[in-house]
């Protein structure tokens, strides 16, 4: 039996903790059943950003042909392919090498518990007295006959030639991202989504904006439907489901799951080690420590805390190695996250829907509009391009802030950075904003 100090599962938002604990003369462990280097570096939002970049340049020359363009761009799927494995093959190795050169003792394989502090690991039998879970999340299942013939993000990723036609089951952000990207080189993409609207945690109103344009761009989009099964018959795939109480059938060459993520601790055996688990994870207090073992901590999408993106898991990552090493002292504060769905036109969101703020009955004013005229919209030839502000009438204060279009990704963290430093929005107001800018457009938003 190997003895550690501390033993990390996961080298995404894990590999911080662990070369914090190794620097501060913890004996430390890590361990990963994939290669090195986390779920967004390798198979999420970093290759995927690589692929969104290439079909919003094809996205503008389309938009901008006889406005002084006027040869369409030839597009290269294997090319655009090539070029994203220049930024996701390196990772694994570099990853693991700067683990081991902070002392970080490193394993590959899929680990679970056999007893208190014990873990297995291939042959090995390692002992710790803690342990940090944090190996992210995987597609969640959907005990559905035939679900095994869908492909999830990760294959999506490394697909080396793009059929004719794709269908996603789920209208999630994944959804949108990837037929949005496929759309952009041709691909008949469709969006098949149980719920009455996608993307449930987006303002409502500009998601409906959203969809026109992403019909517009040629993406059929299926709503109030739930997929029941999959089969497969002469080469294609059938995706069976219920649509108001009738059955449909719908033929595809490639379907795709993209109806939402899970934390991927099922097989861990925690339930030997007391660790409760919730809905969305290893049920955590402030201090990122298992709420049911102290010899447990949890961070990134492995936990049932905060929204399932990168720079939270890496907020988390740093209060919970700071608990771990001197005790519990560092509580999490998240403050006001913004989220982006990287779409054509991207759809980017900070705080308070409209409808949430419905709910908390809260005395606000909105100001919405589509922006297709304003000039930082016309010069692109944008189709659609909107914003939502939400303002609290009592003390000046911005609610939440709702953007799409052109750099909307980018404009949301401007309404971040004033909502987190408690600015009123008369203040924002002020501030002279370089220009012409989709930045200088904010003093109109509110």
């Amino acid at each position: 039996m190997e003895k550690f100090d501390v033993i990390v599962i996961g080298t995404g938002s894990g590999s911080l903790v662990a070369k914090r604990c190794a620097k501060a003369g913890k004996k430390t462990a890590i361990i990963d059943s994939l290669p090195y280097g986390g779920t967004c570096a390798l198979r999420g939002c970093d290759p995927k950003k690589v692929l969104v970049g290439i079909a919003h340049i094809l996205a503008l020359n389309k938009q901008l042909q006889g406005k002084g363009l006027s040869t369409p761009a030839t597009a290269s799927w294997k090319g655009l392919m090539k070029f994203k494995k220049t930024f996701t093959e390196p990772i694994p190795g570099k990853r693991e090498n700067a683990l081991k050169s902070t002392g970080v003792t490193t394993y590959h394989g899929r680990a679970h518990f056999i007893s208190e502090n014990t873990l297995q690991i291939n042959e090995d039998i390692l002992h710790a007295e803690k342990f940090v879970i944090a190996n992210g999340a995987r597609p969640r299942k959907l005990s559905i006959p035939g679900e095994e013939l869908l492909i999830d993000s990760t294959a999506f990723l490394e697909l080396q030639e793009l059929p004719d036609e794709i269908l996603f089951v789920g209208g999630g952000y994944i959804a949108f991202e990837f037929a949005h990207i496929v759309s952009s080189f041709g691909v008949k993409a469709t969006i098949v989504h149980r719920g009455e609207g996608p993307l449930e945690n987006f303002d409502a109103d500009l998601v409906k904006l959203l969809l026109k344009a992403s019909e517009a761009a040629g993406i059929k989009i299926i709503l109030k439907t739930n997929v029941k099964g999959i089969s497969k018959e002469n080469g294609r795939l059938l995706i069976h489901a219920e649509q108001e109480g009738k059955e449909k059938t719908f033929s595809t060459q490639l379907a795709v799951h993209s109806a939402g993520r899970t934390a991927d601790i099922d097989d861990l055996s925690l339930e030997k080690v007391n660790v409760s688990v919730g809905k969305k994870g290893v049920e955590v207090n402030e201090y990122m420590q298992s709420v049911s073992n102290p010899d447990f901590y949890a961070c990134g999408d492995a936990n049932d805390k905060g929204l399932p993106l990168t720079p939270v898991g890496g907020k988390e990552a740093i209060v919970l190695a700071s608990n771990l090493l001197k005790g519990n002292h560092l509580k999490i504060d998240y403050g006001y996250i913004p989220s982006n769905v990287f779409s054509l036109p991207p759809l980017a969101s900070v705080g308070l829907t409209e409808d949430a703020a419905k709910i908390q009955k809260l005395n606000y004013k909105v100001n919405y509009e589509e922006t297709t005229g304003w000039f930082a919209s016309k010069r692109l030839n944008e189709p659609i391009t909107a914003f939502k502000v939400l303002i609290d009438n009592k003390t000046d204060r911005i609610l939440g802030a709702h953007l799409l279009g052109n750099n909307a990704e980018e404009t949301i963290n401007i309404f971040a950075v004033a909502m987190n430093a408690d600015l009123k929005a008369s203040q924002l107001k002020k501030t002279i904003f370089s220009y012409p800018t989709n930045a200088s457009d904010i003093v109109y938003m509110i």
